[in-house]
This record gives C-alpha cells, structure tokens and sequence, in this order.
C-alpha cells in the first residue's frame, strides 16, 4: 500500500515553523498513520495555516462543496485539523504537529501513540523545536511574586489575562499523559492545561476539554504553583494558552532540564529573581523548588541570571519572603501576533542554517 499521501502531509508539516522533519526510521510516518487515514492526510494537504469556508476551499480545489464541508467537520472533530466558528459559519485551517496535532490528540494519545511521540521526540523533534533560538513560549509568573513597584503591561499579568479571556477551557497536559503511558510519568496534577478564545471554543465543542470559569482557571494557576510547575503561554502578547510546565515531562522543559540546552532555545523569560540579602535565611528552600537548578545557598542564596526562567517558584515559597521578581532588562518582549513569532522562528532557522558549514 502507497505511503505518499503520508509522505506528502509530512512535507506539508515539515513548512510549519515548528515544522514535521524526516528521519531515517520513518517514525513520523507512523505517528500520521496513528492519526489519519490516507483520504484524510490527502485532504489536510489542501489547506492553508489561515482559516477558510469550505466554500473558499471548494472554489480554490475544484471539489464538491457540501462533501468537502463534511470531511473537514469530521476532522476538525477529530483533532485532525483546526476549526472557528463564527456568526454560523465554520472556518477551517491547516494544525502543526506542535502546538497542534500532538496536543489535540490529548483524548487519543493511547500506549502505542505515546511511544511513537516519545522516539520521534528524542531523535528529531527536540532538536526541531530549539532550531531557531526563536522561544516559542513565554514564561507567566503569578503577579503576586512581581516586585510591587513594577508597572507591568497586561501581557506581564497570567490573572489579569484570564480574566479578560471570553472563553476558558481546560484539559490534561498531553506531555505528562505521553510520559505515563511510557512509564515515565510523574505525580504532578495533571488537568492543567489553558486554552482561551477560539481555542478554547475548539477544545469545548470537540469534547476534548472542559468549559471552565475565570476562577476555576485562577485557581488551577495557583494549585500548579503550589506543586512547583511553570506557567508558560505561546511567545505572543495575546494570550491563546497556559501550560504549567513540570522540568521532567514537559516537551520545553527537558530540554533545558536533561538535555542541558539554553533556556532561551525554548522558553522566553520576561522576569528574574532577585535575591534581598539582608532577607535571606539560607534555608535552601528556593533550591529544591527551582526547577531549572539556577539556585545555589552558600551563607545566602544566590541567582545564576542565565538559567532563571523567572518563573517565581522561588519567591512562591520563600519563608522569609527574601526573593521577588523584577522584569529583565535585557528581556526580549513577545511577539504581537502569531504570524510574527512563526516568521521569526523561519527566519531563525534559515540563520543558523546559513551558518553551518
């Protein structure tokens, strides 16, 4: 049986930013043959990273309307693809492997799957989503550990943005579900990952995540600070997703945690902690709570600036309320739009490309 309706959607992937790369095992192949069958990987190829009717699509592939209409609603259903409503009407447009189809095979995601994600992950998609130095997250401290004279924009304020999201929906963190199911998982909560706005709308008609309120949400935050996890958004000023990050399971967060790359390759740090000498006890608190190691006590804390994700963990549980959070100043704002960070991610990769031998 011909493998080139899956070999022509990992092309397709592969033009993403974060794009779907090859390798010598074929395992990505596998991965879409979990997901798609061949006339669904045929007709995912046909549209576009902007969302369309089916009657855009139709005129533009010469293919009937109504039965066009139909197959993108299954997929999109299925996770396959991504799907807007609006005033009636159903756009649909093109999903990434990441943030996309991996994380909307979060109901799916069976033992089979998860092996396949994890060996794909250790042999090409890890070095794929450090290529550009270009981080695709952002790292959201709760405002409370910010040093209390900063004048913060609202993209700096997790609560401040959750409570201005018009929709909020919530499901388990596909990373640590992947990591269970391969015997690697670990005993943090689980059911913590943020969608908002249309992509929460996707998540809630789909069935793949629950319809919540502003305070559940503000709650959940406050529960995964409480178990050492890190909040982290897409690398844009508009808030479209939290995740709360564990350093064993997490995607991003291993490889700065076991592979020992540089956080910026996945994780932009707006803030950094600061210790308040005359404060600090040395009770070494802060060292078993930082979850990137940037900590070490000697007669008082100190922090290693270039590894601090300024996630706030430390202050969070500081007793002597010695560590606050003080925006970089050498910090690299996020993206105002999406298009702009995957451009920049593009022209990231292009960059160190051109610079290899």
């Amino acid at each position: 049986m011909s493998d080139t309706p899956y070999l022509n959607l990992r092309k397709f992937l592969n033009q993403f930013p974060l794009g779907f790369p090859e390798t010598p095992s074929g395992i990505e192949i596998e991965i879409l043959k979990k997901l798609f069958t061949k006339e669904e990987a045929e007709m995912a190829v046909l549209l576009t990273p902007l969302p369309e009717e089916a009657s855009q699509i139709a005129k533009r592939t010469g293919l009937n309307e109504e039965v066009l209409e139909e197959k993108l609603e299954s997929m999109s259903k299925r996770g396959l693809i991504f799907r807007i409503r609006r005033n009636g009407k159903a756009s649909y447009s093109a999903a990434p492997f990441m943030i996309g189809l991996y994380e909307y095979s979060v109901k799916r995601m069976d033992k089979e799957l998860a092996r396949l994600c994890k060996e794909y992950y250790e042999t090409a998609y890890l070095e794929e989503m450090g290529a550009s130095n270009v981080p695709g997250f952002k790292v959201i401290p709760i405002e409370k550990n910010i040093a209390a004279d900063l004048v913060l924009l609202p993209f700096h304020k997790i609560k401040e943005g959750i409570k201005s999201a018009r929709r909020i929906a919530v499901t388990d963190c596909v990373c640590r579900k992947e990591a269970h199911l391969t015997g690697e998982g670990c005993n943090h909560p689980s059911e913590t990952c943020l969608s908002f706005g249309v992509a929460a709308e996707y998540y809630i008609e789909n069935g793949t995540g629950r319809k919540i309120t502003t305070e559940e949400a503000i709650r959940i935050i406050q529960e995964a600070d409480r178990a050492g996890l890190v909040h982290a958004g897409a690398n844009t000023k508009h808030l479209s997703n939290i995740c709360n990050c564990c350093p064993c399971c997490c995607a991003s967060m291993k490889g700065i945690t076991k592979r020992g790359h540089d956080k910026h390759k996945y994780m932009n740090a707006l803030f950094e902690a600061v210790i308040d000498e005359e404060e600090c006890i040395g009770c070494e608190e802060c060292v078993e709570r930082c979850p990137v190691g940037a900590i070490l006590v000697e007669d008082m804390a100190e922090v290693e600036r270039e590894r601090c994700l300024g996630c706030g963990l430390c202050a969070s549980t500081c007793p002597s309320e010695a560590i606050t959070l003080n925006l970089r100043e050498d910090r690299m704002e996020p993206f105002d739009k999406v298009l702009d960070m995957g451009m920049a991610i593009l022209e990231g990769k292009k960059s160190i490309h051109a610079g290899k031998p």
